[in-house]
């Protein structure tokens, strides 16, 4: 599970950084941690800039990009792009211990088709990433912030969502889950009276894991003991 910052947006939708509510943070790195930033960063790493990522030069080719908000560690992250070499994937990641344990993993596997931020996630979706330029953006455990004062705080928002709107392709998907149930219905609420996007669930609710996203340890461990994990997945639609 991964901290990703508190949003605001004006009434155009546009995000707004007010306070600076997030802190790049350093935490304490390993030596393999480090090492594996010191050898991939030049290779995978993402420097933030306020201009549109060229996604064909970043890459090197045309292909359909995913974009992952807060991986965590990266172990899935490096999963997927491994299992789907025809796909390009960008991780960002404001925990520096993640982002070197996600780079060692994906030098370890030989990994070419991702690339890193460490930065903010509003700030890289708003300024970094072209409209209309993602096929898929995941947001995988983010923090529930499960007492109702604080739901505000979650990230999945009215004006979240038309962001990732904005930067999905049509046809794209917004891809979400959560291991809170309460979560998972405030996720649905939101989603479901947001312009532009249609539900991909049969019954207007969650969806079954698809098989691009593994099965973390956690996950599984939960499964064991009979707790639950959500998915929800909404197309861009117009």
């Amino acid at each position: 599970m991964s901290d990703v910052t508190t949003a605001e947006f004006n009434e155009e939708g546009k995000y707004l950084r007010k306070i600076r509510s997030f802190v790049l943070r350093e935490g304490r790195l390993t030596k393999g941690q480090s090492q594996a930033i010191e050898s991939h960063w030049p290779a995978m790493g993402l420097d933030y800039s306020p201009e549109a990522l060229n996604l064909s030069q970043v890459f090197g080719r045309e292909a359909d990009t995913v974009l992952e908000i807060g991986f965590g560690m990266g172990g899935s992250l490096v999963q997927m792009a491994k299992a789907a070499p025809e796909l390009n994937y960008i991780g960002i990641e404001v925990h520096k211990p993640g982002v070197g344990a996600c780079l060692g993993d994906a030098g370890e596997a030989q990994v070419t088709n991702l690339r890193v931020y460490h930065h903010d996630a509003m700030e890289v979706l708003e300024h970094s990433i072209a409209d209309g330029s993602l096929s898929r953006v995941q947001l995988f455990f983010p923090d529930p912030w499960h007492k109702k004062r604080h739901n505000k705080r979650r990230i999945v928002q009215p004006e979240f969502a038309q962001l990732i709107r904005r930067k999905l392709k049509i046809g794209g998907v917004f891809h979400m889950a959560t291991d809170w149930e309460n979560y998972s219905e405030y996720m649905l609420e939101v989603m479901q009276v947001a312009e532009g996007y249609r539900n991909q669930s049969a019954t207007g609710t969650v969806v079954e894991r698809p098989d691009y996203r593994p099965l973390t340890k956690f996950e599984a461990r939960g499964h064991r003991l009979g707790h639950g994990v959500w998915d929800i997945m909404f197309e861009r639609i117009s």
